[in-house]
């Protein structure tokens, strides 16, 4: 049976490295990730699908959930044979990681929570989310885009990636946004999950975020019980993209931590030793 989703799988499929599943967020697609394909997939097998509704996947009218997201990715999975890998979703791409880990966390050997939150939605956030489904049923995406541009990243980022980033929210369909917007206004609270992840974490976030300020990284490094944070300056909501650099920089040597652990034979409980977790 050929997947629902449209994705990349780049890198070598057999490697002593563990695969890297790479989740994006609303409203984009898996180009979102390209500096992050190109430099890890060298060495190890590096895996972008387009969620449900994004991309070149279908979609799916609508509300689609957060966990229906999560079922498509471990489905996919299933079908590229990927047992165990390390798991980093960016917005609502990290919602959608959370979700996963809930479901099948005993694969996922690594999670990397970037620009993300774990908290439930509120009364007025939902009404909100459901405002914005409607407004981009009946108006398409610019408006929307050409109006947040400038908070997902911050306005002195580079022009090039600027634009890469209102492409993506402009190709996106309105009816498959809107359905991922009215399923994420029914998420789950998450803040009790954390504290039961026994894999290591990466918890990454752009200083200049102002959807999901430092604050809310800090509060999930706390709850996290083996985490590294780590704060990326001049940066605001896609700090992957827009200081591409320093965001592989802490996230290989993340991987390379989980790698180590996962060549001495251990199901990873901690970075701990040998590498000390960077508490940032």
């Amino acid at each position: 049976m050929p997947p629902f989703l449209a994705y990349d799988d780049k890198g070598p499929e057999t490697s002593h490295r563990l695969p890297l599943v790479l989740v994006h967020g609303h409203p984009f697609d898996r180009t979102m990730w390209s500096p992050q394909a190109a430099e890890f997939s060298a060495d190890r097998r590096v895996i972008t699908p387009d969620l449900r509704g994004y991309g070149a996947s279908p979609v799916t009218p609508g509300t689609v959930p957060l966990s229906r997201h999560a079922q498509d990715l471990e489905e996919l999975l299933g079908l590229l044979g990927v047992d165990s890998f390390v798991l980093a979703g960016l917005s609502m791409g990290g919602q959608i990681a959370m979700e996963c880990y809930d479901r099948f966390g005993d694969r996922v050997r690594g999670l990397v929570l970037a620009d993300t939150f774990p908290d439930p939605e509120t009364p007025e956030g939902r009404r909100d989310r459901g405002a914005m489904a409607d407004r981009l049923l009946a108006e398409g995406m610019r408006g929307y885009a050409d109006e947040v541009l400038d908070k997902m990243v911050a306005p002195y980022a580079d022009p090039e990636v600027k634009a890469h980033v209102h492409r993506m929210m402009t190709a996106t369909s309105p009816q498959g946004a809107a359905a991922s917007l009215r399923g994420r206004a029914e998420r789950p609270d998450y803040r009790p999950l954390l504290a039961r992840v026994t894999a290591p974490a990466l918890v990454v976030v752009g200083a200049d975020d102002t959807y999901t300020p430092v604050a809310d990284a800090e509060a999930m490094h706390a709850a996290l019980p083996d985490s590294r944070l780590h704060v990326i300056e001049r940066s605001a909501h896609m700090p992957n993209l827009e200081r591409p650099g320093e965001f592989n920089g802490a996230l290989g040597e993340f991987l390379r931590a989980v790698d180590l652990l996962e060549d001495w034979g251990h199901r990873p409980q901690g970075l701990g030793s040998p590498v000390p977790p960077d508490r940032g």
